[in-house]
């Protein structure tokens, strides 16, 4: 049972650089670009205390909705009493990552575009909507001697050796 309840209390794993990680951060982290409404995660930095995000917001993803020089504000929802708040905190630049959560979205997007293009031209009707995968085609294995013939195997009858 943990005694201290501090701001970085049980982060021992949480606020450790991982294996052959350590080091300066690089110079494109300071240089990524961030606009407002882009999709954010946030990884604490554990190298970089200035700006840190508190331990509970440490892999959220959440959305830009300020940027400053050295900062950004970033939209995270939070659960608090059974109920989901939305809080707006300021991160610096090295605690936060671009997030990949809309890469399929986009990419799909994309996809049914070029299919509506490609049907104004053809002349037929595009299906744009997503499908469950379909179960897998059945199929006869082949048997392992090749000879194609079925063999039936019968169960050995019963003997008492006592």
């Amino acid at each position: 049972m943990p005694h201290s309840f501090g701001t970085r209390a049980r982060t021992r794993h949480m606020f450790a650089k991982k294996f052959r990680q350590h080091g300066p951060t690089r110079l494109s982290q300071y240089f990524l670009p961030v606009k407002v409404g882009d999709y954010v995660d946030i990884f604490a930095n554990p190298s970089i205390h200035k700006g840190m995000p508190h331990k509970h917001y440490h892999g959220r993803t959440g959305i830009v909705f300020n940027v400053t020089k050295s900062a950004v504000g970033v939209r995270v929802n939070k659960l608090v009493n059974g109920r989901i708040l939305e809080k707006r905190i300021h991160v610096r630049i090295e605690h936060i990552r671009k997030s990949k959560c809309q890469k399929e979205i986009i990419a799909r997007k994309q996809a049914n575009e070029a299919a509506k293009k490609r049907a104004a031209e053809t002349g037929e009707k595009a299906d744009l909507k997503r499908h469950p995968k379909p179960p897998k085609e059945g199929y006869f294995l082949a048997a392992p001697g090749g000879d194609g013939e079925i063999t039936t195997i019968q169960p050995l009858p019963f003997s008492d050796l006592v």
